[in-house]
């Protein structure tokens, strides 16, 4: 009987580096897409504020794995016959992910004290300058472990991505056992490698946390 061997180790950490490399363009993308959710929930003009927060509670409201299918099968009902699973993957994670960033950015910058907000609009600074040179900064201060801790469900919520057919790090820890039959140790090899790439952004945000000072207000 074949056995777990260093070749099925490395190809674990080539699926690992894809699965990074997958948590980093959901990431940024849906930072992106969530910064701009996020001023759109803080906007003075209602209807804004209206589609914001109907954009929020509908990602919210659907699962990953849904996204995941209607981005892959949508494409391809789109015209387009081979669907890149990296296309599809991204693109649900990047949409997942902005849902919730917005959120968390948003009550971020809404925990800045309103006086805050008054004493810079009493230094006749325009709604954009306030935000920019006083708002912003300060929610940044608050917003960053959370943010980070994020980041570690998006690294975990990775392994959802194999249902378009992207060979993250569990799908190539399901492709090896399939060819070796020994779940237990291929999938404890999956698990320490997950855990080895979300333990450091965990304590991580638990230390920035500590030293913002974020914990204590």
């Amino acid at each position: 009987m074949p056995t777990f061997t260093l070749i099925h180790f490395q190809f674990l950490c080539w699926a690992a580096l894809w699965t990074v490399g997958l948590s980093a363009i959901a990431f940024v993308g849906g930072g992106l897409v969530g910064f701009g959710v996020a001023l759109a929930r803080i906007s003075s003009t209602r209807w804004v504020r209206i589609l914001a927060t109907a954009y929020i509670q509908v990602v919210q409201g659907t699962p990953l794995l849904i996204l995941l299918f209607l981005f892959y099968f949508g494409i391809a009902i789109a015209g387009f016959k081979e669907v890149p699973a990296i296309l599809a993957a991204g693109l649900g994670l990047t949409i997942y992910s902005s849902g919730f960033l917005a959120e968390i950015w948003r009550g971020c910058i809404e925990s800045v004290p309103k006086t805050q907000w008054e004493a810079a609009e009493c230094l006749s600074l325009s709604r954009w300058q306030r935000l920019t040179r006083v708002i912003l900064p300060q929610a940044m201060r608050i917003a960053t472990a959370p943010t980070v801790g994020f980041l570690v469900q998006i690294v975990k919520n990775t392994s959802l991505a194999s249902v378009v057919g992207f060979v993250e790090l569990s799908q190539a820890g399901k492709l090896v056992n399939n060819s070796i039959f020994e779940p237990f140790t291929i999938f404890m090899v999956v698990a320490a490698i997950y855990f080895v790439l979300c333990y450091p952004l965990s304590t991580w945000s638990r230390s920035l946390e500590r030293k913002l000072n974020v914990g204590r207000r």
